[in-house]
């Protein structure tokens, strides 16, 4: 059997250990290695991504957040949130209320393996849903524009679940999103 490229010991991939790693304490080891190599990639589980966008404040990004959407479901990403993306969005918000926004949107949440924020335009949502997702113990990439002024509290959040970069060509901003989604694999 190969995993990442490499042949690995029966042992390991079978999760049976010897007397000598059972005594070293590496039976936990053992066990992880088993789990994350067994499973060849491409029969691995895509990553459920919340896609986060201002949404009422930011419709001149909409290109923007398609982008994002688009680089999302080529590395094989399931987006979640794709209604982010969506250029009749507004009309269908029109027709639900506060309540049934807010429950789809967290209903989503809780399902994500990673959330993704396109913060360039400062939203009040935008900020709920990272902290709501950094509580849960949800990965976080946040993304702006090299000259947004983007808000101390997404700057300043040392939490090591988040990672907050500039992209300045969407060149890069493809870049960014396929390398984060690879660290979920």
């Amino acid at each position: 059997m190969r995993a990442r490229g490499k042949s690995l010991p029966q042992g390991i991939i079978s999760g049976e250990c010897s007397k000598k790693q059972k005594d070293a304490g590496k039976m936990t080891t053992v066990k992880k290695i088993e789990v994350a190599e067994k499973t060849p990639v491409s029969e691995r589980r895509s990553p459920k991504i919340f896609l986060s966008g201002s949404i009422r404040g930011g419709k001149q990004l909409l290109e923007t957040y398609r982008l994002m959407y688009d680089t999302l479901e080529e590395t094989g990403a399931e987006v979640l949130c794709w209604h982010v993306a969506d250029p009749e969005l507004e009309k269908v918000e029109m027709e639900m209320t506060e309540e049934e926004i807010y429950s789809r949107d967290m209903g989503l949440l809780v399902k994500s393996d990673a959330l993704i924020a396109e913060v360039t335009v400062p939203s009040t949502g935008v900020g709920y849903e990272i902290c709501r997702a950094l509580i849960k113990g949800i990965p976080v990439l946040c993304l702006h524009r090299p000259d947004a002024v983007v808000s101390a509290m997404v700057l300043g959040n040392l939490d090591p679940l988040m990672e907050v970069r500039a992209y300045p060509t969407e060149k890069l901003l493809k870049q960014i999103i396929t390398d984060f989604i690879r660290t979920l694999l």
